[in-house]
């Protein structure tokens, strides 16, 4: 079965999307929409797309990242969910399984309930439930809360690709799951400063999209909206391979009591970054993915 990826723009409000698109030659493939985290980029699905080889997968550069960094105006998960809309336009999709990673996950939220039509279920992973945020904190020190190093990053420049990649190998999320993948997905989120390098991603969009998944209006009224059938999956660790993860299980467990709907998976063995950056995190998540498409086979 073979395997083409090849990448198109996608004109939104303020400019255009880049998206890549894995294909397949399965007869009657499936369709999946792949939402990245938030300061991630489509390269973030190589390591799923080698699970899925008979599944279509579409996965955009949200708006303020990757090839998708020029394009301006306001960001927020109600533009990122429209943006989604004109995504399955371009590529012909009326209606499908929408898969999320972190802050996609929010935006994967934020799409069903802004065009419900337009998705078949949801698979959340780590992410779009409400994360464990104390109130009254200003937008800088809730992205030190929930992102640390992962923010700092943005504000820094870098000589080379060498440079951009040691950074990454001190990681502690990254010390048992290097690879070259990993590396082309690093090097493919610089982008050029004069004579440095700097990531793709601004802090600002950063804060912006975060300080709104928090503390914003659009999360709430989608949740309470919520209808479509609904895959959430945690992993034990965080995003420096900490206990616990983004989701505590004293945190997670009231949120599943008041949405009885969402189901719930807990991945072992995985941290937030490698439940999709390692091929044992994406054979996890391909697992929930085939089960989702499993009544449209």
């Amino acid at each position: 079965m073979s395997r083409e990826y090849r990448t198109l723009d996608v004109p939104v409000k303020g400019g255009a999307l880049r998206v890549g698109v894995w294909e397949t030659d399965a007869p009657d493939a499936p369709t999946a929409l792949l939402i990245h985290g938030v300061t991630s980029s489509h390269r973030a699905w190589p390591w799923l797309a080698e699970c899925l080889p008979d599944v279509r997968l579409i996965a955009p550069d949200l708006r303020g990242r990757g090839r998708s960094n020029g394009v301006t105006g306001a960001g927020g998960l109600a533009a990122h969910a429209d943006d989604m809309a004109a995504v399955l336009d371009a590529a012909g999709v009326q209606r499908t399984l929408v898969v999320g990673h972190s802050m996609g996950a929010f935006v994967a939220l934020a799409f069903a309930h802004r065009h419900p039509q337009r998705v078949a279920s949801l698979l959340l992973v780590d992410g779009g439930l409400p994360l464990d945020v104390p109130e009254g904190l200003d937008a800088d020190t809730v992205v030190s809360h929930i992102l640390g190093p992962t923010a700092e990053r943005l504000n820094q420049r870098f000589a080379d690709h060498a440079a951009y990649l040691a950074f990454w190998r001190d990681h502690p999320a990254f010390q048992a799951a290097w690879s070259d993948q990993l590396e082309e997905y690093f090097v493919y989120d610089l982008s050029p400063d004069g004579d440095l390098l700097r990531p793709a991603t601004s802090y600002r969009t950063t804060v912006d999209d975060t300080v709104d998944m928090n503390t914003g209006a659009t999360l709430p009224a989608a949740l309470d909206a919520l209808s479509h059938d609904t895959v959430l999956l945690t992993v034990p660790r965080g995003l420096r391979d900490e206990l616990p993860g983004l989701y505590p299980p004293a945190h997670l467990q009231p949120l599943l009591e008041r949405m009885p709907h969402v189901r719930h998976h807990l991945i072992k063995g995985m941290n937030h970054y490698t439940i999709v950056l390692s091929g044992h995190g994406a054979a996890a998540v391909a697992g929930h993915v085939r089960k989702a498409l499993a009544p449209t086979r």
